[in-house]
């Protein structure tokens, strides 16, 4: 069926009208597909399969397992090892506290794939830590909200799962190597903005480099990022799939929190699994009403519509992707990120590549700019977050992390606009 205006407008109108009401983001979803089938005569039992057909995947069990591993490992004893470790590495440079933040997010994101979970673990121990030795308070939660985002692109990541959900015959195992280097070279650029500004404001800087140190602090952290080193070699090197890579690192944690570091009590496991579900049930709901608003996207030929608005607007490559970029970090500012993921894939995916973009690419870029989005206001999540750890206002917040997002956005521009980034390691080992 081709697009008709009005039919669409039904659909985004809908759902857009139940998000200011305040719906959460999977009813409203689903309540907007249901009006506009039933609007040009498609039974709502057919919405019904497309939401059935939407969370029964198998490929989908990797996304549970993955958020109950990454929980019970923050609670298991990691976050202080990791931080120790990042101390030993670079606490000797100038701004050592900074730096020590933003190497730490890089190694979290292996545990946790989250934004929030990152600023609150993280920030919640170095922002306290920072402000004490001398680091103004919203320099502290802005260096921690803006490096929370490499949290999404270090594997094992569940947002590109669900991206590979909505994509469509994308390679878990590449997208979770392709998420390597744009999460270094993220951690790059804050790091270098981060040392500039320590020099500037004469920031502490801690003891010289020690060996030693740093070996002890490697070996008593190693056995949590053997959990990381285990499921994406194993993903990578085809020994399991994604999905039963993520069931090992749930049993790995386990064993590390309860016997190895002995942080984690038996009594502790109720109230994990308990939060773990609660976000597990979110996801699968949001799934299941992004499948039925993906296939009706589809069958209204919505991406044909965007494609051609876009090229009405210029017909060169870069400034459509400069457009794209700008879209997603303003729909990042008002909506959940795993949401977006799969609402705007189908839409946006099938340009980008007619573009000449590899989806690889397209899914470190889009994780960029809705990252960002979670630290902007008005809605950014992350962004609340670090104002209730630090104790500084959302508005005074927002001003401090105008220098990160331009750090930010050149970063984005890099992987946008050099496929290397994202691809050489995907190309070079798979």
């Amino acid at each position: 069926m081709g697009a008709n205006p009005s039919t669409v407008l039904i659909l985004l109108g809908t759902f857009f009208i139940l998000v200011a009401l305040g719906v959460q983001i999977a009813y409203a979803v689903l309540f907007a597909s249901m009006v506009t089938a039933i609007s040009i005569g498609i039974p709502a039992a057919t919405v019904m399969q497309n939401l059935v057909k939407g969370i029964n995947i198998y490929s989908l069990m990797a996304v549970p397992f993955f958020i109950l591993a990454g929980e019970i490992m923050m609670q298991g004893g990691i976050t202080d090892r990791l931080i120790r470790l990042s101390k030993a590495l670079v606490g000797w440079i100038r701004g050592s506290l900074a730096l020590v933040n933003i190497v730490a997010c890089l190694f979290f994101g292996a545990i946790s794939g989250s934004s929030a979970a990152g600023t609150s673990a993280i920030g919640g121990i170095m922002v306290p830590r920072m402000m004490k030795e001398g680091y103004d308070g919203d320099f502290a939660a802005s260096v921690t909200m803006a490096s929370s985002v490499e949290c999404m692109l270090i594997p094992p990541s569940h947002n590109m799962v669900l991206f590979a959900l909505a994509a469509g015959n994308i390679s878990v195992a590449k997208l979770f190597l392709g998420g390597i280097a744009p999460g270094v070279l993220l951690a790059l650029c804050l790091g270098l903005y981060s040392y500039r500004v320590a020099c500037r404001r004469k920031y502490p800087k801690g003891d010289g480099f020690k060996v030693s140190e740093a070996w002890a602090c490697l070996k008593e952290s190693l056995p949590g990022l053997s959990c990381i080193l285990i499921v994406v070699v194993g993903v990578i090197g085809g020994f399991f799939t994604a999905t039963e890579a993520a069931a090992i690192a749930v049993l790995y944690a386990l064993i590390i929190g309860l016997f190895v570091y002995k942080e984690l009590k038996f009594k502790d496991l109720y109230g994990i699994f308990a939060k773990a579900l609660k976000t597990i049930a979110i996801v699968l709901i949001l799934t299941g009403s992004s499948a039925c608003f993906s296939w009706l996207i589809a069958y209204l030929d919505v991406p044909s519509v965007v494609s051609r608005l876009l090229l009405s607007i210029s017909t060169n490559k870069y400034v459509i992707l400069v457009l794209i970029n700008i879209l997603l970090i303003f729909c990042g500012m008002i909506m959940d990120m795993a949401a977006l993921i799969l609402i705007t894939t189908p839409i946006l995916l099938p340009i980008v590549v007619k573009l000449g973009m590899n989806p690889i690419q397209y899914c470190m870029m889009m994780i960029i700019n809705l990252g960002m989005g979670l630290i902007t206001p008005p809605v950014g999540g992350t962004l609340f977050i670090g104002s209730a750890i630090s104790g500084i206002k959302v508005e005074q917040l927002s001003k401090s992390m105008l220098p990160f997002y331009i750090i930010m956005m050149i970063a984005c521009m890099l992987v946008a606009f050099v496929p290397g980034f994202s691809l050489f390691l995907p190309n070079l080992l798979m």
